[in-house]
């Protein structure tokens, strides 16, 4: 299915003719660095290490002119969006990181959301490429999805409370917060934030 708003075509990431996962890669890198600079600092080799992992037939695409614009996921109990290679992560990250990046990550990014209830959308990854931020790609992408997906309600779990952008974008599209998780001392002071924030959608 595809929707035409303005500019941007918004397509499920399955049913284009683009190769996306490249341009993915690069956005996931772009967005949430910050998070696995243990595994690198080098948002390239980030990009290349984690674009084997959407599960691209619960992902959404923005595009303009044959480029990737913004993505996004939305998925639903027990079904994850990611799913880790361990090989392809050691074959970008190095042996001993990309076994750890295996193994610590797996529970944080393959999440199934055991809890939700049948008529609640998980929306993840939300990420605009840097040409096109500040164009309103993430809005209208969640507002695609909330609009077109079978659901009624909906969850953003895990945004960084640093992340005043997106959590201003979230409460403007009508998310309220629902949740605020501490993060330990090391994390926090590895990744510069202090909590972990979730919000929900309710029709």
């Amino acid at each position: 299915m595809e929707l035409h708003n303005g500019e941007f075509k918004i397509v499920k990431a399955d049913e284009t003719d683009l190769d996306v996962r490249e341009q993915m890669g690069q956005i996931f890198a772009d967005g949430f660095s910050q998070w696995l600079n243990f595994f690198s600092k080098d948002k390239q080799v980030i990009a290349k290490a984690f674009q084997h992992m959407f599960v691209l037939d619960k992902f959404y695409v923005a595009v303009i002119d044959g480029e990737v614009a913004g993505v996004t996921a939305c998925t639903k109990r027990n079904y994850s969006s990611v799913k880790l290679n361990k090989k392809e992560l050691r074959k970008h990250l190095g042996l001993y990181k990309g076994a750890l990046a295996g193994l610590l990550l797996k529970k944080p990014f393959e999440k199934y959301h055991e809890n939700l209830l049948e008529n609640t959308g998980a929306i993840e990854f939300v990420g605009t490429a840097r040409n096109f931020q500040g164009r309103g790609v993430a809005s209208l992408l969640i507002q695609h999805i909330i609009e077109n997906t079978p659901y009624d309600n909906f969850i953003i779990d895990d945004v960084a409370d640093t992340n005043i952008p997106a959590i201003k974008l979230y409460e403007k599209l009508g998310f309220e917060e629902y949740d605020r998780t501490e993060m330990p001392g090391a994390s926090a002071k590895n990744n510069g934030m202090n909590y972990l924030v979730s919000f929900k959608y309710m029709n």
